[in-house]
């Protein structure tokens, strides 16, 4: 009995969950656009517009991958699976995305930063670089060490 109240409460909460990141991903592409409509109207440098969509872009894009993960993982009954399996089918594909995210704000940022002649604030984008490929370096590593043999 509890546990058939448990799957139904995790799967109402996963649904919740999913529709609160799919709702904040789609605001944030009407924001997006909005924010290019007004931007090209007032007539902001086009370069500036398209650094700046391709940030919340990409932003919007982790959120909606987010809801998918949970929606993917959460929504299904409780199976009685590898945990360590779930997380690799998973993991990968949200981690990828964060990865893009964050390697295109630094990007990002050494292209404002060196169209402004603000050298010395590059520490930033070479942190977040450096951190992204930390973070795909230790994606990589916990792939090969919950790998199956056989």
């Amino acid at each position: 009995m509890s546990n058939g109240i448990t799957n139904k409460v995790r799967f109402v909460m996963a649904k919740l969950f999913t529709f609160i990141f799919l709702g904040m991903a789609l605001a944030m592409i009407f924001s997006l656009a909005q924010s290019v409509i007004s931007s090209i109207l007032i007539g902001e440098e086009i370069t500036q517009i398209f650094l700046s969509g391709i940030n919340t872009g990409i932003i919007a894009l982790a959120v909606f991958e987010l809801a998918l993960v949970i929606n993917r993982e959460y929504s299904e009954a409780e199976e009685d699976g590898d945990a360590v399996e779930s997380l690799r089918r998973t993991i990968p594909r949200f981690i990828g995305t964060v990865c893009i995210a964050l390697s295109l704000e630094g990007l990002i940022m050494v292209i404002k930063y060196s169209q402004l002649d603000l050298a010395g604030n590059l520490y930033y984008p070479v942190a977040i670089i450096s951190s992204t490929a930390l973070l795909l370096a230790s994606l990589g590593a916990f792939l090969f060490l919950t790998r199956k043999h056989g």
